[in-house]
């Protein structure tokens, strides 16, 4: 079943609903920036310390990305998706009643971040299921309803604070997250969860042990008129209590019995948790892989703050009083939409190495981060929020490369390592940004710092990708069976 609907037919209902999934979810985190200089007003904190608020919400849910994945494999993508819709919801309406920004970090930034987290997990894993060969596109698409919906909130938020203030814009926004749940009626899993899994294992071993047990002499007897027959029975044994590990306490066993069936119990826990660990660090052991997360955790920390403070450098310098009615912000988005869907496309050629465009676009909004500082108009910062929404677009096939560096097999786990680097740089990187700025009174040093950072990365992960870098002591035997993934890597083996 699983080829013949590979991409295409309900697949792109998938793409669809996990489109929109998106938007809905991140569409005020993306866009925090037009509620950062609000807040600053409101709550006259620090701009380090209200800089954790647009910091936590995208970055929790990306460090939480190992949770969050193990939930997807679990449960599937619709009922976590349903789940991170009440989540979202629900923090973003609590926000409205916030008294202090310590309140906000937990109800915006750690409730919404997780369930954004969830989301994002749910949407990515589904959607890489139902494609092959158009991967990079359908994920092309699906990463861009983030940007999309940065570009309607902003300016959306924007209008509803000057109408109903910022408490109502809170509660409008969160009212709206809740269309999540109706996005997840579209998720049809492929396969069925590993949850599922063992409920039907367990059922199974219930029912035929209700079968083949010897009926009691009192149960075989029934009262005239009775309707009891074999049919009842077998209902009767389907509603038997099931544990997710199939473990069934009966009332006739012994205490010494019970406790041995739950030490077996915690003992196959502890040997699935080593062994998640082991495959966890089989990963780290790939050279490709721990420079792609030394690559992702870098740009992050370099690239995210100008999403969250980019509104608040222009009215710093200067050169805008208030927010425009089209913020930085939604250049910014739009840009980042654009950049998705290209760098989506140019993936799926296959002369191109995804990972070499990934470490190109680094460089360049590295470049596009140093220029910040220098530029003295409003209209230079247009140009450089487009210029680095479009290369900020790469994160739209962190999961194609990370598909190609360790395969589709491992691509959840590995997914959510990258995830978790990712997410640690985006929560540290607007504060470290916001606190430059208290100690200097001035945004120059801090974007010098972040622009460095990206070049870092970009001349790590382009370093250690080299066809040099990557070679392995193998046998002559083993060299037969490789498989070169472009021309390059067949001059380099050869030489």
């Amino acid at each position: 079943m699983a080829s013949r609907v590979l991409d295409g037919g309900w697949g792109w209902a998938i793409v669809v609903a996990s489109f929109l999934a998106q938007l809905l979810a991140y569409g005020s985190p993306q866009s925090v920036g037009v509620l950062y200089p609000e807040w600053l007003h409101t709550f006259q904190e620090g701009k380090g310390m209200t800089a954790w608020v647009g910091s936590l919400v995208a970055g929790v849910g990306l460090i939480a990305s190992p949770v969050c994945s193990a939930c997807v494999d679990n449960f599937g993508a619709r009922p976590v998706t349903i789940f991170s819709g009440v989540m979202v919801a629900g923090g973003l309406m609590l926000s409205a009643f916030a008294p202090n920004v310590q309140f906000l970090i937990f109800s915006y930034g750690i409730v919404v971040g997780l369930g954004c987290g969830l989301v994002y997990a749910a949407t990515l894993t589904i959607t890489c299921q139902y494609f092959d060969k158009r991967r990079g596109l359908a994920l092309g698409v699906v990463t861009t309803g983030t940007s999309v919906g940065a570009f309607i909130y902003a300016t959306a938020q924007n209008e509803l604070i000057v109408l109903y203030g910022l408490d109502g814009c809170l509660l409008i926004i969160g009212a709206l997250a809740l269309n999540l749940m109706a996005c997840a009626g579209f998720m049809r899993p492929l396969n069925m969860p590993g949850y599922y899994l063992k409920q039907r294992a367990a059922l199974q071993r219930n029912t035929e042990q209700q079968l083949f047990e010897k009926p009691q002499p009192d149960d075989l007897r029934t009262a005239p008129g009775s309707t009891a027959c074999a049919q009842d029975k077998s209902l009767m044994a389907k509603e038997l209590l099931i544990t997710t590990d199939g473990i069934r306490v009966e009332t006739k066993r012994s205490g010494f019995l019970a406790r041995l069936g739950i030490m077996r119990v915690i003992k196959k826990k502890r040997q699935a948790y080593f062994k998640y660990m082991s495959s966890m660090h089989k990963l780290l052991q790939e050279q490709a892989m721990v420079a792609f997360c030394i690559g992702v955790f870098l740009f992050s920390l370099g690239a995210f703050p100008p999403v969250l403070l980019i509104e608040d450098v222009a009215q710093s310098q200067g050169l805008i009083e208030e927010v425009s009615v089209i913020p930085l912000v939604s250049i910014g988005a739009i840009a980042t939409c654009v950049g998705k869907l290209v760098l989506g496309v140019l993936v799926d050629i296959r002369w191109i190495n995804s990972i070499y465009l990934y470490a190109f676009t680094m460089f360049a909004g590295g470049v596009a981060l140093l220029l910040i500082p220098v530029t003295k108009s409003y209209l230079g910062l247009q140009i450089l929020s487009a210029s680095l929404g479009f290369f900020s677009g790469n994160w739209s096939i962190t999961s194609y490369i990370t598909t190609k560096i360790v395969g589709l097999d491992r691509l959840t786990q590995a997914h959510g390592i990258v995830m978790f680097f990712g997410g640690f740089g985006i929560m540290l990187g607007p504060p470290v940004v916001g606190w430059f700025f208290d100690w200097t009174q001035s945004y120059d040093l801090a974007f010098y710092f972040s622009g460095s950072c990206v070049l870092l990365g970009a001349l790590v992960l382009f370093l250690l990708t080299l066809p040099c870098r990557n070679r392995k002591a193998t046998s002559d035997k083993d060299r037969a069976n490789i498989q070169f993934t472009s021309n390059c890597d067949k001059v380099a083996s050869v030489a």
